[in-house]
């Protein structure tokens, strides 16, 4: 799946201080993030462009103790054409240099509100999950007890009235026919519906019903 500047920017609720369509168009390839705190002073032996470029407190306070022609130096080494965006947490100030060589160099600058170790988490989260190789299997998936259970069998079989018996059981539904899954890390396997399927399920003889409007939202 492709993510672009765009849906970050959406989904984490950042402001764009600076960035045309065309720059918030650009893809992220990668879900590492970048703290250039090695590379403000000075060292680029390693490092990654192509990288979101993460600014937090350390970071900026490194900033304001440099000069401002070392600072815009810092800022167009540090800007490539590759580079999808630089976020600043904490909805600090952003550099004057930062955003005259990002102008230059064709980045988007953005700003978050929150802590920089919570936006982290949240960008490597989204980045994470929508980046990872997925695969779609047919059957239906059932939170039980903060456990994702996957029904697989013939159809016919009941998979899908397994299931609603399940959520009136107090479990949820995650997703009926079709599950997507990708793996959140190295020992965890995630599922999701299909967008234009959530919420819905399938009973024989019956049709399609919405579980949310049935059981509401704790049932999803």
């Amino acid at each position: 799946m492709t993510v672009t500047v765009k849906m970050l920017v959406d989904r984490l609720k950042l402001k764009v201080v600076y960035g045309n369509k065309e720059l918030l168009a650009k893809p992220i390839i990668t879900a590492d993030i970048s703290r250039p705190g090695l590379e403000m002073t000075g060292y680029f032996d390693y490092y990654s462009p192509e990288r979101l470029q993460l600014v937090g407190m350390k970071e900026w306070s490194y900033l304001k103790t440099m000069t401002e022609n070392n600072r815009y130096s810092v800022f167009t080494n540090m800007f490539k054409e590759e580079t999808p965006a630089v976020i600043v947490a904490r909805g600090l100030n952003i550099p004057e240099e930062m955003l005259r060589a990002a102008k230059e160099n064709g980045v988007a600058v953005l700003q978050g509100r929150n802590g920089t170790s919570s936006l982290s988490g949240d960008m490597s989260w989204y980045l994470n999950s929508q980046l990872a190789e997925r695969t779609s299997v047919h059957g239906v998936l059932v939170d039980i007890y903060g456990m994702g259970v996957l029904i697989q069998g013939d159809s016919g079989i009941g998979k899908s009235e397994t299931a609603l018996e399940l959520v009136k059981r107090g479990h949820r539904l995650v997703a009926d026919d079709r599950v997507d899954i990708y793996a959140k890390d190295e020992e965890t396997l995630w599922g999701e519906p299909a967008e234009i399927l959530r919420h819905l399920l399938e009973i024989r003889g019956v049709g399609i019903i919405d579980v949310m409007s049935l059981y509401g939202a704790s049932a999803v």
